[in-house]
């Protein structure tokens, strides 16, 4: 057996089509099919079932197939490590980033980071934060950035920034700063469950003590900061936001943004790897463009602060 027949049986399982795989793996349908007969034949297992239409995986494949994911895993990581050694920033990078962060961080440091390194392909998705976690530990994802701490032994945390919430409040009047405890309850929107930003705010406002009522009859969760803004916009409602979302607001729309008094909620962002991750060259630079382009545009926090966790 050998890495080569790894990959066309990975790609089979994965595209249920003999030809497609072929395609994917650069060579022609009756070598892929030989070469997966041979390991068949050498482990005395059938893997899959060529008789369905999609060709599917037999009993006894399903078994073997989350072994080979690991073995293929650990090659990348081989490989991985050999570059990292070599002092090479190359090969392939995944990185997923939580929706709170996503539109307000990835302009201001992707392009650069990408240009840096032509030999790197970057893969770029928005994730939420458990579904990110899930990703690093299964080691199908290489980075993660959201709001730390996760308080999970499987993965090492890298700071880069903290970042203070604003209140916004649509129908509100103009003022410098407002405490927590004044925060309008009866009209706060917020995000949908899944986002760790609504986790923050709920602790914030001890909503899971307190009955949140809505001053309209029907209740609205949003899936992003974008919806969450145009629907407080239009009813007249207040929420919170992270900084960064704030940047850009109009200047009209801006006269309905508060700072909040000391000490200042904010959340702490950072990348999170699994701790067996070997790309350290990677995540080094990756660190060192984030900061060079982020640190100039966020206000500087004093000790007191109280950091929101995400989790």
């Amino acid at each position: 057996m050998n890495i080569q027949q790894f990959n066309y049986i990975l790609a089979v399982a994965r595209y249920q089509h003999f030809e497609t795989a072929a395609e994917k793996c650069f060579v022609t349908q009756s070598t892929l099919s030989t070469m997966i007969s041979r390991l068949e034949d050498e482990l005395g297992i059938q893997i899959f079932d060529r008789k369905k239409k999609p060709v599917t995986l037999t009993k006894d494949g399903e078994q073997l197939i989350g072994q080979l994911k690991k073995i293929q895993r650990e090659i990348d990581q081989l490989k991985a490590l050999s570059q990292e050694i070599k002092g090479e920033v190359k090969g392939n990078l995944s990185i997923a980033v939580i929706p709170t962060i996503a539109p307000f961080l990835l302009p201001t440091f992707l392009q650069a980071f990408a240009k840096k390194f032509p030999e790197l392909n970057i893969s770029v998705r928005e994730q939420t934060t458990s579904a990110i976690i899930r990703q690093l530990k299964a080691r199908e994802l290489d980075l993660g950035i959201l709001s730390i701490p996760t308080l999970d032994d499987e993965l090492v945390e890298t700071k880069l920034y903290d970042e203070p919430f604003l209140y916004f409040d649509a129908a509100g009047e103009e003022r410098k700063s407002l405490k927590p405890e004044e925060i309008k309850l009866e009209n706060l929107c917020l995000l949908e469950e899944g986002h760790c930003m609504r986790t923050q705010v709920m602790s914030l406002c001890e909503l899971h003590q307190h009955q949140l009522k809505n001053f309209l009859n029907f209740d609205y969760k949003a899936g992003s900061i974008d919806s969450l803004m145009r629907f407080v916009k239009v009813n007249g409602a207040s929420t919170l936001l992270p900084y960064l979302a704030a940047r850009d607001m109009q200047t009209e729309e801006a006269k309905h943004l508060v700072e909040f008094s000391d000490p200042k909620p904010y959340r702490t962002v950072g990348i999170a790897v699994h701790r067996h991750f070997v790309k350290q060259q990677v995540l080094k630079e990756l660190k060192k463009e984030i900061l060079k382009n982020i640190k100039p545009l966020l206000p500087q926090l004093e000790m007191e602060g109280h950091n929101l966790l995400p989790l």
